[in-house]
């Protein structure tokens, strides 16, 4: 059986070849994400090599790169932050609500990634916040996660919010839980027309402090009477805010969660076949009843479109607001359980207890017993000769 294509297969065999081809077009964010997929769990990152005692069986295993754009190191990440998660669920209704940037202004976005995308997470969840606060639509303070995605599925340029909300949240004085109306969170009207009056005016205000730049097909964007045009063209279109039925439990917002917050542009296992510098992979029409098709793409292409993904340094795509806010979601969470008289959960979800322990590392794949480390090298060395393996016996 031949082994699964990857992402990193067609950067190896297509990567050098697309960095020269657009060496003055790349940028070192790029650059470092391409090279660290390509070296994924490779000799040049390190590794180790571990025996079992029981069967005899050898592995070499080596290191994972880490970053959060291979496909491959997402797991081990994702769990981790799920079991996190799983403690922090209330036993109430939970609604998805999207935001999304219209296709005038996603192309100010893909040049100004850090400014823009700031204010789509804080735009989106003032009008959130903005809205649920108002008794008219429910008079509570709300809770949200609020998750970055960039691509669409044929991974062109498509900027988009996911937010994960409670169905409820306190009363503005504390004293009760106040419930949204069954299958029902927010008029998704009211959350467009205000997300689009908040962002654009965020977006003139980091225009006129000099925070955006803009170059190639929007260069003439500079100049305030062309971007005050956009602006107004913008501001008569309507934005795209969309919700969706209401999860059926906690473990299905854990489900979705766990597929949402740590996915990349395109997974392995979307990809089909590399061949005569071609990438065919597949996708799912939206538009025509969710059909699975396939598209190919030359492998250039293929690279520029996942490369049009990548954020800037230390750019935090997934974030907590109102009483799941970082700094006080432990003691919000508290008080919302006491106010809907439950207890906090038995987390369910569990991550893998990590050992500190360097001889002992993952069971036999042949008969599960433990396996014994023999040797390490870290990257930048080459891996030891088996005559410098360290017999721990």
């Amino acid at each position: 059986m031949s082994a699964r294509l990857e992402v990193a297969d067609i950067f190896r065999r297509h990567g050098e070849a697309y960095r020269q081809a657009h060496h003055g077009h790349l940028g070192r964010v790029e650059r470092r994400v391409m090279s660290a997929i390509e070296l994924c769990r490779t000799a040049a990152l390190g590794g180790h090599i571990e025996e079992c005692r029981a069967c005899g069986a050898v592995r070499v295993a080596y290191n994972s790169c880490r970053n959060r754009h291979c496909p491959k190191c997402q797991t081990a990440v994702a769990r981790d932050w799920l079991a996190a998660r799983a403690s922090e669920l209330l036993p109430v209704p939970y609604f998805h609500v999207v935001f999304t940037l219209p296709a005038e202004i996603a192309a100010v976005a893909f040049q100004n990634k850090a400014v823009v995308y700031t204010i789509l997470f804080r735009t989106a969840a003032e009008t959130l916040r903005t809205i649920a606060a108002d008794p008219r639509h429910l008079g509570a303070e709300i809770g949200l996660i609020a998750v970055l995605h960039s691509w669409g599925q044929t991974l062109t340029y498509h900027p988009h919010l996911h937010c994960i909300v409670p169905g409820g949240g306190p009363s503005p004085d504390g004293s009760r839980w106040i419930s949204c109306r069954p299958g029902f969170f927010l008029a998704v009207r009211v959350l467009s027309r205000l997300f689009r009056r908040l962002f654009l005016e965020a977006l003139r205000v980091a225009f006129e402090a000099g925070g955006l730049q803009f170059f190639g097909s929007i260069a003439d964007l500079a100049g305030p009477a062309a971007f005050a045009r956009l602006l107004a063209a913008a501001r008569r279109r309507d934005w795209v805010v969309y919700a969706k039925p209401p999860f059926g439990g906690p473990e299905q917002v854990l489900a979705y969660l766990g597929r949402y917050t740590h996915r990349v542009a395109i997974a392995n296992s979307r990809l089909v076949s590399l061949a005569d510098g071609k990438v065919t992979f597949r996708w799912r029409d939206y538009r025509h009843g969710r059909k699975t098709k396939l598209m190919t793409l030359k492998a250039d292409e293929f690279i520029r479109r996942f490369l049009l993904h990548t954020l800037p340094d230390g750019f935090h795509r997934i974030r907590h607001y109102g009483f799941l806010a970082n700094g006080r979601r432990v003691a919000r969470l508290a008080s919302c359980r006491q106010l809907l008289a439950v207890r906090a959960p038995e987390t369910a979800f569990r991550a893998e207890p990590v050992t500190d322990l360097p001889s002992l590392t993952h069971p036999c794949p042949c008969c599960g017993s433990p396996m014994i480390t023999l040797a390490v090298w870290h990257h930048g060395q080459a891996p030891p000769p088996r005559s410098a393996w360290n017999d721990s016996s």
